[in-house]
C-alpha cells in the first residue's frame, strides 16, 4: 500500500467512528485484525470496533475525534489525537453525567491491503474518568 491509500483507509475508519455508520468497518479493517490495547471487552476484528464505538458514541453522542499530527508509511500510520464529547449515556457502568470531557491519545496502526490489521494505542481514559468525576 502507499501512503495515501493507509490514510485514506484511516479517514474511512474516521468516518465510522464519527457518523456512527459502524458498516464501514467492515470495508477497512481485516476480519482478523488484532488490537494490541484493547478497549475492555473488545473483541476481534471488525466486530470489536463496532461494539467498542457503539458504547462510546451511546455514552458519548456527539462524540468528536481530532486528528492533530499525522505520520504514514507505506504501511504504517501514527498520529496523536484528542477525543471531546459530552457524557449522556452509560459508561462502563456508570450513568450519564451531563459533562463535557477532552482527553488524548495516540495510535500506531498497521495496514495490509487496503486495510487494518495491527493497532497499538493508548488514550488517557483514567484522565476522562476523573474529569468526569467517575474516580
Amino acid at each position: 500500500m502507499t501512503y495515501e491509500a493507509n490514510v485514506a483507509a484511516q479517514q474511512r475508519f474516521a468516518t465510522a467512528v464519527m457518523s456512527g455508520d459502524f458498516a464501514i468497518f467492515d470495508e477497512v479493517v481485516a476480519p482478523d485484525a488484532v488490537d494490541h490495547d484493547p478497549a475492555p471487552g473488545q473483541g476481534p476484528g471488525p466486530d470489536g470496533y463496532k461494539a467498542m464505538f457503539g458504547e462510546m458514541r451511546a455514552a458519548f453522542p456527539d462524540l468528536r475525534v481530532e486528528v492533530e499530527h499525522l505520520i504514514a508509511t507505506d504501511d504504517e500510520l501514527a498520529f496523536a489525537y484528542t477525543i471531546s464529547g459530552t457524557h449522556l449515556g452509560d459508561l462502563m457502568g456508570h450513568p450519564a453525567t451531563g459533562k463535557k470531557v477532552s482527553y488524548r491519545g495516540m495510535q500506531i496502526s498497521r495496514f495490509a491491503d487496503g486495510k487494518l490489521v495491527e493497532r497499538w494505542g493508548s488514550s488517557d481514559q483514567l484522565g476522562m474518568l476523573g474529569r468526569l468525576g467517575l474516580l
